[in-house]
């Protein structure tokens, strides 16, 4: 007859037949005996709990292919090496660029699309200002005022003539930065945000390296030539696609025209867009255009078209006279990606993971491990998708929900782009002596279950 606990302790008080006393006895004997000589583990006194006591949790791979996806048209970016990403970008038909150096990239997944010697590193004249921008938006107040320096007035062409002395908010300076490229207003901005030149530099480096640009070196706040001032096609994407994830950079970036005041009424300056390509071509967001000796003809782009945003560079795309080719691979990166490319969903948290093996569970043996990210990737028809587990063999009681177990693996034409953490889901308590003994007492005498008391 079932009891509870209460009336257990009142029937072993009141034990009078030396049979149930040699019960549990024999009981606890065989218990200790097989215990000792480990012809039981613990793991067998459940049902539910695997019988490998000694075990230790072992990380291996264990690869289950979920899924092979053929789009009909298409990292983590930090888990692709350059290589990887250039042997991706080899299977891709585009028309012959002029550019020396060109990438396309998905803004929002990172994924290098395509790209030209896009890990070469080159001058990037005015496309620096970006970063300037962006800096500064980050730091700055809007409302700040910025006053010019000697050196800031100094600066070659472009200029906006600006003098020592002269004052203006920092939201005004940064139309004159981006719209027009005065070089003399991002010397005035690097000052005032950095405290000089070269601090503001350093600010731009840990930018960089903050966004994964690690091929990236600034020098100055302008992109004039300067030694060691270099940057990457791909690395300049990825800046960018950082950039216009700011709101504030892309009312700038694809703002017509703008005219300020000097705040002491010096002068009035209106600043015309001079990006040509942001009129010329549907969906476009702006952003940024370059030039000097070194770099030649340089543009950064970004266009947004549905689901797809996507961000194009351009460097060394000719020397004058040919002003023009650059927003011709420009127009020719963009209408490949938005022609041959199409946005698939990967992985979503309601994707089924292979059961994952707990050694030494009181009463759980398996548990069914979570994905907590929904992944949507640019995915160009013909390409190989296959998400792949890489999950612990045997994970090892006590284990929290929020342990990480594994990863899944997300591999593009043979490569890994990007692995997500897989977590158990759930708490699984350690098996002790104290359980298994309470168990028994449960099984063997109250005829119940421990879990249900």
């Amino acid at each position: 007859m079932k009891q509870d606990w209460s009336q257990w302790k009142e029937t072993i008080k009141s034990l009078r037949q030396i049979e149930d006393i040699w019960k549990v006895v024999g009981v606890l004997a065989v218990t200790v005996i097989l215990f000792g000589t480990g012809l039981v583990e613990l793991g067998q006194l459940s049902e539910h709990t695997v019988a490998e006591v000694e075990t230790e949790a072992v990380t291996e791979e264990r690869t289950t292919e979920t899924g092979v996806l053929q789009s009909s048209e298409a990292q983590d970016p930090e888990t692709q090496d350059p290589e990887t990403q250039a042997a991706e970008a080899e299977s891709a038909e585009i028309p012959e660029l002029h550019a020396g150096a060109a990438a396309l990239m998905d803004a929002d997944s990172g994924r290098i699309l395509y790209e030209k010697n896009g890990y070469e590193k080159k001058a990037m004249a005015s496309t620096t200002k970006i970063m300037t921008c962006i800096l500064a938006l980050e730091i700055g107040n809007p409302e700040d005022v910025v006053t010019f320096s000697k050196n800031a007035a100094a600066q070659p062409d472009v200029q906006m003539n600006g003098a020592e002395g002269e004052q203006y908010y920092l939201k005004d300076l940064l139309y004159s930065l981006m719209l027009e490229s005065h070089n003399d207003t991002a010397v005035a901005i690097a000052e005032y945000i950095g405290g000089s030149v070269e601090a503001f530099a350093e600010l731009m480096n840990e930018k960089a390296q903050e966004i994964g640009a690690f091929d990236t070196n600034f020098v100055t706040p302008n992109g004039l030539d300067a030694p060691g001032h270099q940057t990457t096609a791909c690395d300049l994407a990825r800046i960018a696609g950082y950039a216009i994830q700011n709101p504030e950079f892309l009312e700038i970036i694809r703002t017509p025209a703008h005219t300020f005041q000097e705040l002491q009424g010096k002068r009035t300056v209106s600043v015309v867009n001079k990006d040509a390509f942001l009129t010329s071509y549907d969906g476009a967001l702006g952003i940024k255009t370059g030039f000097t000796g070194e770099a030649g003809y340089c543009f950064v782009g970004a266009a947004r078209r549905g689901e797809k945003t996507l961000i194009t560079v351009v460097l060394a795309s000719g020397w004058p006279p040919h002003k023009t080719y650059k927003w011709e691979d420009t127009r020719s990166l963009m209408d490949y990606g938005m022609t041959e490319y199409e946005k698939q969903t990967l992985v979503t948290p309601e994707q089924r993971i292979s059961s994952l093996t707990v050694l030494h569970g009181q009463e759980i043996t398996e548990v069914e491990p979570e994905i907590r990210e929904t992944v949507q990737l640019l995915v160009r028809a013909g390409e190989d998708i296959q998400i792949k587990e890489n999950l612990i063999t045997d994970a090892e009681a006590p284990i929290e929900a929020d342990t990480v177990v594994g990863t899944l693996d997300i591999y593009i034409n043979g490569a890994c782009f990007q692995s997500l953490p897989v977590y158990a889901g759930r708490d699984v308590q350690r098996l002790t002596y104290s359980y298994v003994f309470k168990k028994l007492i449960y099984q063997y005498f109250l005829n119940e279950d421990l879990q249900s008391s």
